[in-house]
């Protein structure tokens, strides 16, 4: 068979390469971007706060730019918008920056997981909600949200719901050696004399008790939350994080502390003692005071059965106890600081300590150990 001859008919055409604009990693400036807080996260668009506490505060919808692609924004972060920032129905603004954190909570699925999951960024307080009973406490999850937090460089606020069930004491004793604030809180019955619900708050004396407009409504029962204004005063000027499993009654207390969140409550199964995932999504709340005005915020976030720890530095720990971040500088070169490590500074310290300090300083070490072990995942 002959070969073809090629003639004209075969001739592609081709562009050329001279005329064309070459590609550039260089990005525009966006000088002219507006910053704003991120409210709240669904499916790829962010809710944005702008002109904060200004006459022209708005609320607008934002997607992410593509270079952001990579990037988590998540509720708490300081953001920069360029585009439509009205916040007229049907517009939709583009994040472009996101601006330094002050601090990022993180979480991994469990302790062997490399990948870390930002839970919010840019608060200063984690409250870790508990319930004493239904379900029952799990100290375990308190300790690991205890070392999340102490990592972050964030304070810890203890909040022990369902008190009228459960003693609150033995918690109590727990945690407030190491720092942990605690404010407990119990429920009463809407209908109960003003004087049920006096209340228990660790380090900082009585608090009255205001609850306000504190209900909340259920298919059985309407309760009130006290003392409301005991937990109100640990939240008012900053920006904090509630934690917690399911069940515990935080979206209650949220509701409560803000009554438009209008955040879903469920209850507690008899058969498994858990409740289950009403909060699914985290959202950043403006908290007022007792008259109403702007005091803080408070962001809630999806109930969790696991808090990993893989991100977590043990000595980013050991800073959080000034007294013996200290002392362990005498330590061996790769001391685990745990119980029965070989020559540990912390138990020469312990041996030395003067009678009348003794069990403040065993509390002390005992306390730091626990959460040790709890990253580690030797307990």
């Amino acid at each position: 068979m002959a070969r073809r001859v090629r003639d004209e008919s075969d001739f592609r055409d081709r562009a050329s390469n001279k005329n064309s604009r070459p590609r550039t990693k260089q990005r525009p400036q966006h000088e002219d971007a507006e910053t704003g807080l991120v409210t709240g996260v669904d499916r790829g668009r962010y809710t944005l706060l702008l002109d904060e506490n200004t006459p022209d505060e708005r609320t607008i919808l934002a997607m992410k730019a593509r270079e952001l692609t990579r990037n988590r924004v998540v509720c708490g972060d300081r953001v920069d918008i360029v585009g439509d920032t009205t916040g007229e129905d049907g517009t939709l603004a583009r994040i472009v920056r996101i601006q330094e954190r002050t601090s990022t909570l993180r979480r991994t699925a469990d302790d062997t997981d490399p990948y870390e999951r930002i839970i919010v960024a840019n608060a200063d307080q984690l409250v870790i909600v508990t319930a004493l009973a239904q379900p029952e406490p799990r100290t375990r999850m308190i300790d690991r949200c205890v070392v999340a937090a102490y990592d972050a460089g964030m304070d810890v606020l203890l909040c022990l719901t369902k008190a009228d069930l459960a003693d609150a004491t033995p918690l109590r004793e727990l945690y407030e050696p190491i720092g942990v604030k605690v404010v407990v809180t119990r429920r009463v019955h809407d209908d109960a004399s003003g004087g049920a619900g006096q209340a228990e708050h660790g380090g900082h004396g009585g608090h009255g008790d205001e609850p306000g407009h504190n209900r909340s409504d259920t298919a059985e029962d309407a309760w009130r939350i006290e003392p409301l204004e005991a937990v109100r005063a640990e939240l008012e000027g900053r920006t904090s994080v509630l934690v917690g499993h399911s069940g515990v009654g935080k979206s209650t207390l949220v509701n409560a502390l803000v009554p438009d969140a209008y955040r879903a409550t469920g209850v507690v199964n008899d058969v498994t003692g858990r409740g289950r995932h009403t909060s699914t999504s985290a959202v950043a709340l403006r908290l007022p005071d007792a008259d109403g005005n702007p005091a803080g915020w408070v962001i809630d976030t999806p109930g969790v059965r696991s808090f990993g720890l893989a991100h977590v530095d043990v000595e980013n720990l050991l800073k959080a106890f000034d007294d013996l971040d200290e002392v362990a500088e005498d330590c061996p070169r790769g001391c685990t600081h745990l119980d029965g490590a070989p020559d540990c500074a912390l138990d020469d310290w312990l041996e030395a300590s003067p009678e009348e300090e003794k069990a403040a300083r065993t509390a002390r070490v005992e306390s730091f150990r626990r959460l040790l072990a709890a990253r580690t995942g030797t307990v």
